[in-house]
């Protein structure tokens, strides 16, 4: 009954705890990046390479995924960098990797959907890079050091756990069984990162010397508007050229918000955190909604 209870309200508590221990997560803020590659390899482990089968489809979306970001930025660059910086990492960032799991309940096509994670986040180690090497906050860094300090620390944060899975699915059976027997444990993992963001968020927020309450309303405001649209015109992508509005709808929709605060305070500046910060919240009510429309319908699996 506990363990349900934390289940259902891991959001809540997760951002809640997060808030209250805002002075604190500081210190173990350097286990992020360790918690996201955990992540990843345990989900990596369940995929086998012949699962990747590319489609037309992929490509579109990481077009929108990428030049849709920079659109997004230039424009409201007009108004405000940091708004900018917000939206185009809530645009940006890969798709999650717990969004298998809604596709599959929701009735999506699971392949699809993990192949798009898988190509949606190598892709964000070769793009990205350059991106915030122009926009971020080592911008004021020769372009080819900027470029290589970024790209190594993802490219170990997101291509090394994928080596390592299909590595060990390749020539170590036993180390794969202890893999997939511990794949549950990346939800508790989850937990600790939403946890230690949400904190590292709320503790920007209330020590910063000039708060711009203003800037950050419509920062949230233009987190909400890209979340609904990201996950609307992926559906509609979906439902009309593979008949498949869940698993495009997820893909382009449900992004690893994690990854994407950890970027934004590491990259851009930290106040645009709080864009990838909100859209946990708005993802997540949408994702709800999806499965009780579901779940009336008493089709949820």
């Amino acid at each position: 009954m506990i363990l349900k209870f934390f289940k259902d309200w891991t959001l809540l508590i997760a951002m809640t705890a997060g808030a209250l221990l805002y002075k604190y997560t500081g210190y173990i803020s350097f286990l992020t990046p360790y918690l996201i590659f955990t992540m990843l390899l345990l989900t990596f482990a369940k995929l086998s390479p012949k699962d990747i089968k590319l489609n037309r489809l992929h490509g579109w979306l990481l077009v929108i995924q990428f030049i849709g970001s920079l659109l997004i930025y230039f424009v409201l660059r007009l108004f405000d960098h940091k708004l900018a910086d917000g939206a185009m990492i809530c645009v940006m960032a890969p798709t999650a990797t717990s969004a298998a799991v809604i596709t599959g309940m929701l009735g999506g096509n699971v392949a699809f959907l993990t192949t798009y994670t898988l190509i949606s986040s190598i892709a964000v180690v070769f793009v990205s890079p350059e991106v915030f090497s122009f926009v971020g906050t080592h911008s004021d860094v020769p372009f080819f050091e900027s470029f290589i300090f970024i790209a190594k620390q993802l490219i170990l944060l997101l291509v090394v756990p994928l080596l390592i899975a299909w590595g060990v699915r390749r020539y170590s059976a036993s180390t794969q069984k202890i893999l997939l027997k511990l794949n549950k444990g990346s939800f508790y993992l989850w937990t600790v990162a939403l946890m230690i963001v949400s904190g590292m968020t709320v503790k920007f927020l209330v020590e910063q010397e000039e708060p711009q309450y203003g800037l950050q309303v419509w920062i949230g405001v233009v987190s909400l508007i890209i979340c609904s649209g990201q996950f609307i015109l992926g559906r509609y992508l979906g439902r009309r050229y593979n008949g498949d509005a869940v698993s495009t709808g997820q893909g382009l929709g449900q992004k690893n918000t994690i990854l994407a605060i950890w970027m934004a305070q590491s990259y851009l500046d930290p106040i645009s955190s709080i864009a990838p910060s909100l859209y946990v919240l708005w993802q997540n009510l949408i994702n709800s909604f999806q499965l009780w429309k579901k779940q009336r319908s008493g089709r949820l699996e």
